[in-house]
Order: structure tokens, then sequence, then C-alpha cells
């Protein structure tokens, strides 16, 4: 889902209605119609205060009054203008349709009256004063009925952001900020950057899709973020079918564990199988072997030349092209140790290794200092992705920066990373950073602190491993002959499947289609191998895209998974298994919410 500022959120408004014939008042009637679905969804309540500016954000507070009034709710609006003059644009129309009448204020002492006071006592108090057009600070009458708000006792609903914030923001508000305290937060269309780095809830977050087409918010957003959801997460699922078997799953390798950390390598292992691998193999020193194999009974086992620390030793080269044979993902880190022999072997493996690799733990602190060396040999697939999952420690020694450094800077720290070692980059924390070599940044908002334990990044590792090695190999997808709705522009050239798919909505598209023309009229030889370089090189990055969504996926189950995990235990009292044991009803729900009208920013 994109990320959208304040600016583009209104021309995509204007947009929707000029080029879509969608009349704002549609748009109103949705947004607000949303905002009482989602308070009766969420919250148990008998009386409803709703507090209405003058603007677009007022009006949807009037369709959240008419709703939550039709539904049987006791309902007070409270509207801060002299009277119905003062309300501009679509509010005026969607006023004239309240069926009760409202109370104005226009005055800091309007507050203190009987008939406000009783409904500010109200079981839910509705926040639509102010939308994504406010910029900070407020003041005056909107400044009072903020304080009011925040002074009462219901359960506090914002429309669109709390009123008082600014869209845009990076940032929490400063502390002597003035702004609603809202208990969940409703908005429209698209996330805006407050929502997801302003911690300004404790409670759920939903964006309700009211009418705006898709490809007019890729289109208008300028911003190189998107923020994951269930949405996202269901559009890259790929249906098994009814003959299926396990070898349709791919197969992971997870190469780690060391003596007195054999559980990291375990826990990596049934991730993996947890989030849909058909098989898994753990690789690992020959005398940890038997405890990995007796831990769980689905996991197969190699057993690795070690180390006298009982790590595995660089004699482990020797049979690596055995080792990854038939093998769809390797994951290299959990439990692997600081030896520096073992730190050579993880170097040596990671440069030639020809299929996809997760990188976690020890598997990245053996790059310390030597980044660079994670690129892969040119003899090595190029649709071979790297994937690093590192928390902020180990960003800090893989870049040579300051762990503080890091938290500040984190998607900068992120793209740069990625874009030297041309993997896709997976930095731990609140608000995990995905980005990819290509440019490409997600933000997950799945998540929570109970899962700062040790075994979760080992968890993760599993679960992009898994998650990876079900996704459509390269070449697969290199010769996918896509269905094409009617003829394609480039005639009879030929053209990879892939890009018969994407070139509909590839800005690149329109550029190749011209060259097509030319070579039409001329036939020219150059002009056929400039147009097929052109594709092949669009196709790679489709590809290349698609697995960072997957990895993005995975992201985002695991984060889940730790939010349910926290619901049946608590912050405090989780661990990594209960993670585990926990993805199969993550998948649960991110099936059910992909086909609600809400996708969850948080929860």
């Amino acid at each position: 889902m994109k990320i959208v500022t304040a600016a583009e959120m209104r021309e995509i408004d204007r947009l929707t209605a000029e080029q879509y014939g969608i009349p704002s008042l549609t748009l109103m009637e949705n947004a607000g119609t949303a905002v009482a679905d989602f308070a009766r969804k969420h919250f148990d309540f008998a009386s409803v205060c709703v507090v209405s500016g003058k603007g677009n954000n007022g009006g949807d507070g009037f369709v959240v009054a008419h709703k939550l009034q039709e539904a049987g709710k006791q309902v007070s609006v409270l509207v801060l203008a002299v009277g119905p003059q003062e309300l501009r644009g679509d509010a005026a129309e969607m006023f004239k349709r309240l069926s009760l009448q409202p109370l104005w204020i226009s005055e800091e002492a309007d507050f203190q009256k009987a008939d406000v006071q009783q409904a500010l006592r109200a079981d839910l108090i509705v926040d639509a004063i102010l939308g994504t057009g406010f910029a900070p600070p407020i003041k005056g009458i909107a400044e009072k009925a903020v304080q009011a708000i925040n002074g009462a006792h219901g359960v506090v609903v914002s429309i669109d952001l709390p009123s008082g914030v600014d869209a845009d923001g990076n940032e929490p508000p400063e502390n002597r900020a003035t702004f609603v305290h809202s208990d969940a937060i409703v908005s429209f269309t698209a996330p805006k950057p407050a929502l997801l780095f302003g911690n300004l809830t404790e409670g759920p977050i939903g964006i309700a899709s009211i009418g705006s087409p898709e490809k007019l918010i890729s289109a208008t957003s300028s911003l190189h973020e998107d923020v994951l959801t269930s949405a996202d997460f269901k559009g890259f699922s790929i249906p098994r079918s009814r003959d299926a078997h396990k070898g349709d799953f791919g197969h992971v390798l997870v190469i780690g564990g060391s003596v007195g950390k054999s559980g990291a390598a375990v826990m990596a292992g049934i991730s993996a199988l947890r989030a849909g691998a058909g098989l898994v193999t753990v690789a690992c020193p020959k005398s940890v072997q038997p405890i990995i194999a007796a831990s769980v009974p689905e996991l197969m086992t190699e057993p690795l030349p070690e180390t006298s620390e009982g790590t595995i030793s660089l004699l482990a080269l020797a049979g690596r092209e055995q080792l990854i044979k038939g093998k769809s993902v390797v994951v290299i880190g959990p439990g692997i140790s600081r030896n520096s022999e073992t730190a050579e072997f993880v170097r040596d493996l990671v440069s030639v290794c020809s299929v996809s690799m997760v990188i976690d733990a020890d598997g990245l602190n053996a790059f310390e200092g030597r980044a660079e060396e994670i690129r892969p040999d040119e003899a090595v697939d190029p649709f071979a992705m790297r994937v690093l999952t590192p928390h902020p420690g180990e960003m800090s020694r893989l870049a040579g920066i300051s762990t503080g450094w890091v938290q500040r800077n984190r998607v900068a720290t992120a793209m740069k990373v990625a874009i030297e070692t041309k993997a896709c980059v997976v930095l731990k924390g609140h608000n995990t950073v995905i980005a990819n070599p290509e440019g490409h940044v997600w933000i997950n908002t799945t998540g929570n602190p109970g899962m700062a334990k040790g075994g979760s990044g080992d968890v993760l590792s599993g679960v992009i491993a898994g998650i990876l090695a079900q996704a459509p190999t390269s070449q697969e997808m290199s010769a996918w002959q896509a269905e094409w709705e009617g003829e394609t522009e480039l005639g009879e050239l030929p053209i990879p499947g892939l890009y018969r798919w994407i070139s509909k909505h590839d800005t690149e598209a329109a550029s190749i289609r011209e060259l097509a023309a030319q070579y039409r009229q001329t036939h020219e030889p150059k002009l056929l191998a400039q147009i097929s370089s052109k594709m092949q090189e669009r196709t790679k990055q489709a590809i290349l895209l698609l697995s960072s969504l997957h990895v993005g996926k995975a992201v985002y189950l695991h984060g889940l998974a730790g939010d349910l995990a926290r619901d049946l235990y608590g912050e405090e009292s989780m661990i990594a298994t209960d993670i585990i044991n926990c993805l199969g009803e993550a998948f649960a729900v991110c099936e059910q919410e992909a086909h609600s009208r809400f996708q969850y920013i948080q929860r």
C-alpha cells in the first residue's frame, strides 16, 4: 500500500472526481460510513459525541453521526462554528442531511454549558475537527476542543488522523504539542507518514478504501516507501493444487548451530516448515547433529566437519556442491558462532552459492568491515537473491556506523546497504524496514516489543526462507506465458511472458512500444536488439521486485504471529517458539483481513 503526503491525498481526491466521475460527496459518504463501521467493530458503546470542524473532516463526522443514529445509538454533535453559514463545501451539504440538532461552539465559554458537558460524557467521542490539510500548531477554539476531548472519559476515534497532528510528520509530536489522544484512528485511501512514524495511538489504525482507484494512488505518490498490509500478503499468495506434493514447495537448507547454540538452527528450520516449505535440512557441526535430529522429527539433518570449538569448519566447503544441490533457499547464520574459521567458511560459501540466501546473526557478523563481499561472484545466477536480516547492532557492525545513527536513519541506512551489497535488506526493529537494491522500500507495521527475545530473529530467517522456497523460480517467471488482454502493441516480437503481463503498468513500456513501432517500419536489427535488451532488463527488475515482495510478506507474517502470541501470553511472557506456534493463525488472519474493508497498519 502506497504512503502519500497530505498534498498528494488532496490531489487523489480531486482526480478521483474529475477523471473517474466519483463525486466528492460519495467519497465523504463512504468515509463516514467506514468510520461508523470501524467504531462498532472495535468498541462497545451506547452514546456518541461527534466533535466536528467546519471543513471536510467535519463533514465526515456528520456522516458518522447520521449512520450511528440509524444504528440506534444516542448521538450528540458539537460543531465548532457560530452556525451553518460557516460550514464549507461538502460539509455544508452533509450537514443538511442530519436529523438532529447540533450544539454550536464558537467560544471557549460554550464548553462549560450543561448540554455540551453532558454530550462530552458519551461512551464514544468521534474526533472530526481537523484533517490532512492542517499544519500545526493548533489554535483558537479547535485547541480548546482538543483539550476537552482529552479530558473526557469516553474512548476516542479520530477521523483520518488525530486533530492537531501534521499528516506529513515523520516523528512523534513534540511533548508540549496539543493534539487529540486517540484510542483508534480511521484513515482513508492510503496511509500518511504521521500514521506510521508518529506513535499517535496504542489502539488500532485502519485504512479504508473509499473509491479512489489503486492505479491513481500509485501514480500520484512520490514517496519511495510502501506499507505492508494483509492485502499485499494475499496478493502474493500461491494457492496449492489438490495433487501437490512436498517437492512443489521447495527445499530449505539451514546452515548453522554450534555447541551450546543448536536451538537457533532448530527454530529457523521449524519456522521454514511452518511457513510452508516442503522440506527442510539443517546442516550443522557433527557433534550437534544428534541434538538437532532429536529436537524436531520433521527436520532432516546433515553433519558437517567441525572446529575444536564445536563450530562449522572450513573443511565443510569441500562438500558444498552436494550440500546445496536440490535446495531452493539457504539460511546461513543462526547459532553459527563468531569463530574466525567459521566466519571464513560463511564468506566463501556466500560468494559462490548459486541459490537465494538468507544471511542472519553471526552469518552477518562474518562480514563485519567487509560488507562488499556479500555480493555474489559474477558467475552466480543474478536472480539468486541475498537477504540480510540485521538488527540495529548487526547493521552497525556491517555498515561501520554507530547503532544510534542506524536508528535515527533507518530507511536511509537500509537503502544504502541494499544498494552497496545488491541484497534485500531487512532492518529489524519497530517498523521493520525492507529495502531492495532497486530502491524500493517497504515499512512493516506488525510486531511488538514482546518479540525482543532471543530466537525471534532465527524464526524470522526461517519464515523468509520458507516463503521464498515456495515462490516460482526466476526461470519459471521468465518463461511464464501470461494471458494478454487484447493485442500487444509490440506485435510479434519475441518478448518474455512476464514482461507481457507487467507492461500495462510499466512506466518504461511506452518507450519500448515506441521503439517497436519504429522497428516494424524499418526492421533494423539494432532496434530489435535495443528492444530486447530493455525488455530483459525490465523483466529482471520485475522478478527481483516480486522476490522482494515475498520477503516483505514473510516479515509481515512473522510480526503478525508475534502479535497473536502477545495476545495469548503477554509481551513479558511470550517467547520465540510461541511465534512459531502462532504462524498458522497468522495465515488465517491474513486471509480474513485481505477481504475486509479495513487494512490495518496497527492493531
